[in-house]
């Protein structure tokens, strides 16, 4: 999947990759991907729940080598 930027939120605990989350997608544009890489197992929950509520649609998800992959389209 193409991304329009990567945001490395490795090593960063909650809430810390919704926090990062946030701010990257705020220098998007309407329609541009996000694409992030975090190691909290937690942050499959929480980016999902952010997404649907912020009306950003969660595109795609991965998991390799203990590492999260998100992919998440701006509303």
């Amino acid at each position: 999947m193409n991304a329009d930027k990567v945001l490395d939120a490795k090593g960063l605990a909650c809430p810390m990759p919704i926090v990062k989350t946030r701010k990257a997608m705020n220098d998007l544009q309407t329609g541009q991907v996000l694409e992030i890489h975090v190691t909290d197992k937690g942050a499959k929950a929480d980016l999902a729940a952010w997404s649907k509520s912020g009306g950003h649609e969660l595109m795609e998800t991965a998991e390799g080598n203990d590492i999260l992959k998100f992919w998440i389209r701006k509303g």
